[in-house]
């Protein structure tokens, strides 16, 4: 077990474009003092130039599935030089009423080296492996789909 923590500070400020409101903008500090400004997506009053949490909770997925694969291919024998992913989160409207990060899908590019390179169905087997063992992804509800090539 471990635990994981972060600090979240917001202050009352005007937001920058509408009067009539706050400014949704704050700052999460992370271990190691890293410091992420953060805000609302820009769909619901937030700052273009921060991170949101929806941003986030996708990019998380993607890293933590990344770190799987990594270790899966690593313990197979496969030296991975490089992955990339662009994942994309959609935020609808749930059957319960509300909205909600309903799926989520990866589409990570990885180029491997070494001498012994992994065909299309082990790539395809590591990242099932990679995706049933992920952390955040058996975390949450969203349905995650990885488009590999």
């Amino acid at each position: 077990m471990s635990i994981h923590e972060a600090e979240i500070c917001w202050y009352q400020k005007p937001h920058d474009t509408d009067e009539k409101t706050y400014s949704r903008n704050h700052v999460v500090t992370l271990n190691g003092n890293q410091k992420l400004d953060v805000s609302a997506s820009v769909d619901f009053k937030g700052d273009p130039d921060c991170a949101d949490p929806e941003q986030m909770l996708v990019s998380a997925v993607s890293s933590c599935h990344m770190l799987f694969f990594l270790a899966i291919a690593e313990f197979q024998g496969f030296k991975v030089e490089s992955y990339q992913d662009n994942p994309q989160g959609f935020l609808e409207k749930s059957l319960k009423g509300g909205m909600e990060v309903t799926r989520i899908i990866l589409t990570p590019k990885i180029v491997f080296g070494g001498d012994k390179s992994p065909d299309q169905e082990m790539i395809k087997k590591i990242h099932e492996r990679a995706h049933k063992n992920c952390f955040i992804r058996n975390s949450i509800t969203a349905s995650v789909e990885i488009n590999h090539s």
